[in-house]
């Protein structure tokens, strides 16, 4: 018989053409290793991957040490990985490796029964890529339930303060016979209640940002109308600090969101006068070719390195903030960034610690045929326009209706007050004839659109109406306005209240209709 030649003892019996055929198919990379460390078979699958494969007959110990000089995978120490890797021939074991093509392979080797070893090696660059997205998912979720913990405390911290402050002006008021003395405490009373409608803005503008409700109605503009409402708004702010507060005031006209821009500028403005102690606060603009950049410049503390990249994520307040400032949960830098992102204007801050800040937001220029005229702005100190108008107040909760006919009466308007439905009925059968219907919308059995309603028909005229509401819903708000009424969201200032009668009962033609 003749001598076999060696070449034909290097494949078993079991690896037949079929087997080889089979180990081929396989999705998964697969090398076996005889005892004596040589290659017995490497598949199809794995010369496709990983673009440097065993040699058939080649020692385990060169191909490791050929792998590992070059480059196909990622390794932080070459040398050492080598001699795990020789050390550890026929052991069982599972290692993930990155390779140079960015995907991440599981080699897994396992022990034969004759001494020699089989290693798959399988492409799992898209569980580990799921892996990681669920595990940053899971961390941010988990920072965010710590954020949002750290916010409710504080938010709780930052509510009770002015309540307190309320609760005990409100008892000394009562007691209080100085009249000069009462109307501090009213003053008193006044900015306190206004920190907590602030807070409490914030609060429901953040979680409108949250639940994907805001949606930007894009319009032409002067940005003098913003300037000029935000001079009102932080004029006296700015005075009780000895701040010079200064709008240079532009005649351009821009395309955005007023309402949402109003915001953005407000919050900037608000910050800048709250870090300022000596100086002032500037707010210009700038032109960048088809855009417009509005800085609002202060002469404050600045930012520090640290903290200038955080200003405005949710819930962060800067390290001397949380020294000094109380009033503050870290909003309203956040509530400027997302709407920015929202309408898609860039935000800006240049900062230097101890030399002040400026903040800017770039916004393209508008079509000035195509801007909308300024709100109409009625003086507090107007006197008595209101003077013997008969108008009728349906609220139900006692408290407020009592305090709303309190603040009408003092506009010398006569006040005719219901608690429901059936009372303001009562009161269009029984021959009271009004010029005015002011209606809550959340009734204790039907809502104001309803009420409304009802009572034209009572008198038998489309009398001029408006809607009181603190449910800020937009299906709600867009339900009301496409019933042709002018809406006002608890807490309504006064100013606004006014405002809204002097034009449906004066100036009808200032009300905008719905689109």
């Amino acid at each position: 018989m003749a001598e076999k030649a060696d070449h034909e003892t290097d494949i078993p019996p079991a690896l037949d053409p079929a087997v080889l055929a089979g180990l081929d198919a396989l999705p998964s990379g697969i090398t076996i290793w005889r005892p004596d460390r040589r290659l017995v078979h490497v598949n199809e699958t794995l010369r496709r991957t990983l673009g440097i494969a065993p040699a058939f007959g080649e020692l385990f110990d060169d191909f490791v040490i050929r792998l590992a000089h070059s480059r196909e995978v990622v390794l932080e120490d070459p040398n050492r990985w080598v001699r795990e890797e020789i050390a550890d021939f026929g052991q069982e074991k599972s290692a993930d490796y990155i390779l140079a093509a960015g995907l991440v392979m599981n080699v897994t080797q396992r022990p034969t029964r004759d001494g020699g070893m089989a290693a798959t090696y399988s492409d799992v660059t898209t569980t580990k890529r799921n892996e990681h997205a669920l595990r940053e998912a899971k961390e941010t979720a988990e920072a965010t339930d710590e954020a949002k913990s750290r916010f409710l405390r504080a938010a709780n911290h930052d509510l009770r303060q002015p309540l307190a402050s309320l609760k005990i002006l409100i008892y000394s008021c009562m007691r209080e016979a100085d009249e000069e003395t009462r109307a501090e405490m009213l003053h008193a009373m006044s900015v306190a209640a206004l920190i907590m409608e602030d807070l409490l803005g914030a609060l429901l503008q953040i979680g409108q940002l949250d639940a994907g409700r805001i949606k930007p109605r894009v319009t032409s503009f002067q940005l003098s109308q913003l300037f000029e409402r935000l001079n009102i708004q932080f004029r006296h702010q700015a005075e009780e600090k000895g701040l010079r507060l200064r709008f240079v005031t532009p005649r351009d006209t821009v395309a955005t969101d007023r309402a949402l821009l109003e915001r953005i500028l407000s919050n900037f403005v608000a910050n800048a006068i709250r870090f300022t102690e000596v100086g002032g606060v500037v707010i210009g603009c700038r032109k960048e070719g088809k855009l417009l950049r509005v800085e609002i410049v202060d002469t404050g503390r600045g930012i520090k390195d640290a903290d200038r990249e955080r200003v405005f994520d949710e819930f962060y307040r800067v390290t001397d903030e949380r020294r000094s400032e109380k009033t503050g949960l870290g909003l309203g830098l956040n509530i400027v960034r997302r709407l920015a992102d929202l309408l898609e204007l860039p935000v800006g801050l240049r900062s230097r610690s101890g030399h002040g800040s400026i903040f800017s937001v770039t916004v393209p220029f508008g079509n000035i045929w195509h801007s909308e005229g300024g709100d109409a702005e009625i003086s507090e100190a107007v006197a008595g326009e209101f003077v013997g108008v008969p108008v009728l107040l349906v609220e139900d909760d006692d408290i407020l209706r009592r305090s709303m006919t309190q603040l009408l009466q003092r506009w010398g308007i006569e006040v005719h007050a219901a608690a429901n439905e059936d009372e303001a009925l009562r009161l269009a059968r029984g021959g009271a004839q009004v010029r005015l219907i002011i209606a809550d919308y959340n009734l204790t059995s039907r809502t104001g659109l309803e009420v409304v309603r009802e009572l034209r028909k009572a008198f038998g005229t489309e009398t001029p109406a408006f809607i009181v509401t603190a449910d800020a819903e937009p299906k709600v708000l867009n339900g009301i306005r496409e019933a042709g009424l002018p809406v006002l969201i608890k807490p309504a200032s006064p100013p606004r209240l006014r405002v809204l009668m002097h034009n449906l009962l004066f100036e009808p033609e200032q009300i905008r209709r719905p689109d």
